[in-house]
């Protein structure tokens, strides 16, 4: 039982260590970023338009197109509750699902869950 005891720590270690050291205050306009993959189907905390709103303008909803996308942080705003959103765009010019060009992310808790990597 000790056994499963350390290596579950060590584990725990080794992941803390190659978690990101980004705190919120850190991130200007101009931070650039990679989408990541998200927990589950869709994302959570990067505010990604529904998809029948997303086929309504002409676009096509395929997030696998959006995983591994470069962005560029264009403005930052804090909430009362202390929370801090901005908003993003791709940094190659096109646009989300080939019909929104800017999208709100939470950056706190997007940093923490994986869905914005750090470049």
């Amino acid at each position: 039982m000790k056994k499963y005891v350390v290596a579950f720590l060590l584990t725990i270690c080794s992941f803390s260590l190659f978690s990101q050291n980004i705190s919120p205050d850190d991130i200007k306009e101009g931070s650039e970023f990679k989408i990541g993959k998200p927990l589950v189907e869709s994302y959570k905390h990067i505010n990604f338009p529904k998809p029948n709103f997303i086929i309504k303008r002409g676009g096509i909803v395929n997030y696998k197109n959006i995983e591994g996308s470069s962005v560029l942080v264009t403005d930052i705003k804090e909430k009362k509750n202390g929370t801090t959103i901005a908003k993003i765009k791709r940094k190659d010019g096109k646009r989300f699902f080939g019909s929104y060009k800017v999208v709100t992310v939470d950056i706190d808790n997007a940093l923490t869950s994986g869905e914005l990597i750090a470049d």
